[in-house]
């Protein structure tokens, strides 16, 4: 009897929205500084939904069906971590503050970009050559902090440093980019958390490739400032006003050295979205998930979360008279460094699962816990 052959499941992502994906990417989107990101991600989406609008921060929203009162929202944030020159000697080298959760630990000799008054400056985070550090046997191993980083971007004063159009709060960023590694992983800066803006407009399209009638409005929400306080959402949850809201983030995969599981939890790459239990996680709505993602037969991890989830869901959640909500996480390895990791599969299962999580919803949806 002949072997039956396997037929090779078609891909969500397309050719063209991998090109948007690497693009959105690559591109700087620091906190407080999103527009040049949130420019390309509503270009990419417009021809999706049927309207959009931005806030006076930058978030970033496309509605699909906005004359419908029932307001259903999906989201993700925008902003990377970055750093703010913040002093400039005589000699023309630059100090810095952080702009959201940056590693420093991380930072000796990267390549970096100051987005100054006249367009990107190149940079490298200076550090002293081992031979300099070890040069005494008994001397304690110099450890990179904030104060003693610095920028050098070639400038030897601080008259040069001016005509290159670099100022004090100009923004920093990495400059690595995508890359694809083995078995169907992916390297970026900021994943975290644009790839949740990549998975929000990519359920955007596949509603409208397939022609779905949604009995809501669907605010797919690109927001601005989570790495500092989930500002962004915040405002814009007060402006929407919505009835239910999915959120999607990164969350930690933790396979690997240095992470305890005990506090962390048992979340590995490739093997599907990550469901959080917590205070602001609504309970029915986590089980409509749970119940979609099993019909769908969607592999899903689950986690619990103390107190805060850490993401938009809280901001989505408390706002207003209180709007239930649901994180729908996917796991990244080395999170908030340059070489943040994620699996094709994931991003697929995560559009898959909020993709079908839209269908079944209806303004009927029974929410109550009464």
């Amino acid at each position: 009897m002949a072997k039956e052959k396997k037929v090779k499941s078609k891909s969500i992502i397309t050719k063209e929205s991998f090109e948007f994906l690497k693009n959105y990417i690559n591109n700087p989107s620091p906190v407080g500084f999103e527009s040049g990101g949130q420019r390309l991600w509503l270009e990419y989406i417009k021809p999706y939904v049927d309207t959009s609008f931005t806030d006076p921060y930058g978030t970033a929203v496309g509605v699909i069906n906005p004359a419908e009162t029932f307001k259903v929202v999906i989201e993700a944030h925008a902003d990377e971590i970055s750093w703010f020159v913040n002093y400039i000697t005589a000699e023309g080298l630059i100090y810095l503050k952080r702009n959201g959760g940056v590693d420093h630990q991380v930072a000796p000799a990267k390549r970096v970009l100051i987005h100054g008054k006249k367009g990107p400056v190149k940079a490298v985070f200076g550090w002293p050559a081992i031979h300099t550090r070890l040069s005494n046997p008994d001397q304690k191993e110099t450890q990179p902090k904030v104060d003693n980083l610095f920028l050098d971007c070639g400038a030897r004063s601080k008259k040069e440093i001016d005509a290159l159009g670099v100022h004090i709060g100009a923004v920093v960023t990495y400059e690595e980019g995508f890359e694809e590694l083995a078995y169907d992983y992916y390297i970026g800066r900021a994943f975290d958390n644009r790839v949740g803006g990549f998975m929000i407009a990519e359920v955007a399209r596949l509603l409208k490739e397939h022609k779905k009638k949604l009995p809501f409005a669907l605010y797919v929400v690109n927001a601005v400032q989570e790495e500092i306080g989930l500002r962004g959402a915040e405002m814009i949850a007060r402006r929407i006003k919505p009835d239910i809201a999915i959120i999607t983030d990164v969350t930690h995969d933790t396979q690997t050295p240095m992470i305890n599981k005990m506090v962390e939890g048992d979340v590995a790459c490739g093997k599907g979205p990550s469901l959080a239990y917590g205070p602001a996680v609504h309970n029915k709505l986590l089980n409509l998930v749970q119940d979609v993602a099993e019909k769908n037969k969607i592999d899903v991890q689950l986690r619990a979360l103390s107190r805060s989830t850490g993401t938009d869901t809280d901001s989505f959640a408390y706002a207003n008279d209180g709007c239930p909500s649901v994180l729908i996480s996917i796991p990244l390895r080395y999170m908030h460094t340059t070489v943040e990791m994620l699996h094709k599969k994931d991003i697929e299962s995560t559009i898959q699962l909020m993709y079908e999580t839209v269908l079944t919803l209806t303004p009927q949806t029974n929410l109550s816990y009464f």
